[in-house]
């Protein structure tokens, strides 16, 4: 039997990239956790992200997945190499295929990034866009509001075009020409980013890159499912079950029937 892909996030966010893992790769199964207890994980210490990024990737293991998405960007940035020190299935972070995609993308070698201040702080993607191109610059900046505003579903209020307005401000007047949203769910206030920083400037969403990232690290190793029936999908959360699937169900375009509650301390 095939084992599924496993992809973990602090909260709802991580579905962005369960979205692009369904259309690539359709026949694999997946199994989703959002630690919605804990989130956000943006205001805590890099060693208590690493503690529950840890705990976040024993409870996959225990679903006995083939390959783990850590689908937060703020994990990926301080917890991604302690947690490939810990184990030896494949592990994806989300930080270098958003980074890749900026290089390529920038025209005038300008790039923003946005994300919760335990990311920016990290210096991660500044530090993954100079290795690929020291010539680029880069404007950081954090939003810490953007993730309960998502968390909460309030991304059609006005207080999240109020909100993205007061953080994208200082970024308006750098001349970028490409803006990385370093957090799995910035791109559920995709409109409203659009709407401040203008056409001119795109909008990187890691997800795509990541989903194709997992089926070369799939092919690679051999796993990719040679099933052709309907994938099936658990997800799990470590708070409010109705909450989630609420939000998730109007996200992923399908209403979501096997929510559950676990535990992962």
């Amino acid at each position: 039997m095939d084992k599924a892909i496993g992809v973990f996030d602090s909260g709802i966010g991580g579905l962005t990239v369960v979205k692009e893992l369904l259309k690539l790769l359709p026949h694999e199964d997946i199994v989703y956790f959002g630690d919605t207890a804990r989130v956000p994980y943006g205001v805590k210490s890099r060693e208590t992200i690493i503690k529950f990024s840890l705990e976040n990737t024993l409870f996959l293991l225990q679903k006995n997945v083939k390959v783990i998405v850590v689908a937060c960007n703020t994990s990926s940035s301080l917890a991604l190499p302690v947690i490939r020190q810990h184990f030896k299935i494949p592990i994806i972070g989300v930080i270098l295929p958003g980074a890749k995609e900026a290089v390529y993308a920038t025209k005038n070698g300008r790039v923003g990034v946005i994300g919760t201040r335990a990311t920016i702080n990290s210096g991660a993607y500044e530090q993954e866009i100079k290795r690929l191109d020291n010539k680029i610059k880069v404007f950081s900046q954090a939003c810490p509001m953007f993730v309960p505003i998502v968390e909460e579903d309030w991304v059609n209020d006005d207080i999240a075009l109020h909100v993205a307005h007061k953080y994208l401000a200082p970024l308006r007047g750098k001349n970028i020409d490409t803006l990385i949203l370093g957090c799995t769910h910035y791109p559920l206030l995709k409109p409203k980013i659009h709407a401040i920083m203008g056409r001119g400037v795109r909008l990187i969403d890691s997800a795509q890159q990541v989903a194709q990232e997992v089926r070369q690290v799939l092919i690679q190793e051999g796993l990719l499912s040679k099933n052709k029936k309907k994938s099936t999908r658990e997800y799990f959360v470590s708070d409010e079950v109705a909450i989630f699937a609420n939000v998730a169900s109007r996200f992923l375009g399908e209403k979501l029937k096997d929510v559950k509650k676990a535990g992962v301390c």
